[in-house]
């Protein structure tokens, strides 16, 4: 059986938005596996919380971004929590969730839509500046 070769560095732009959204460097991180290890979300995942970094570190991207597990994750920092080199796992996943929505461009919120949507009593205004925040870039 052949091993397959695969050449991850064509996604270094992207690690580094990545890296950048989310304010975390992702090779501090040492694979000690603890934030998988304490992950409440485990059972829906088709790749463990450690494993998606080491994905970010070898710039498998494609991979990540096609995995169940960054739409799994319930943001609980757990993992953050846990970790020994105090990488927070959360903000990563956040970020690689924004990235493939802002590609989408599909939830893009503009300034104008608002006065619109602020016609739902419902809805805090906390939750319209806090998607304005994320999904006007």
């Amino acid at each position: 059986m052949e091993r397959e070769k695969k050449v991850f560095n064509k996604n270094k732009k992207e690690i580094l938005l990545i890296e950048e959204i989310s304010r975390e460097k992702i090779s501090n991180c040492m694979q000690c596996g603890k934030c998988s290890a304490g992950c409440p979300a485990t059972d829906g995942m088709d790749i463990l919380p450690h494993q998606i970094i080491r994905y970010l570190q070898m710039g498998d991207l494609e991979s990540v971004k096609e995995s169940k597990t960054i739409w799994t994750c319930a943001s609980c920092f757990n993992c953050a929590s846990r970790c020994p080199r105090n990488v927070d796992l959360c903000k990563l996943m956040e970020a690689v969730r924004l990235t493939i929505i802002r590609k989408k461009d599909e939830n893009r919120l503009k300034v104008e839509d608002i006065p619109k949507l602020m016609t739902d009593k419902k809805i805090p205004q906390q939750a319209f500046m806090s998607a304005f925040r994320k999904y006007s870039k």
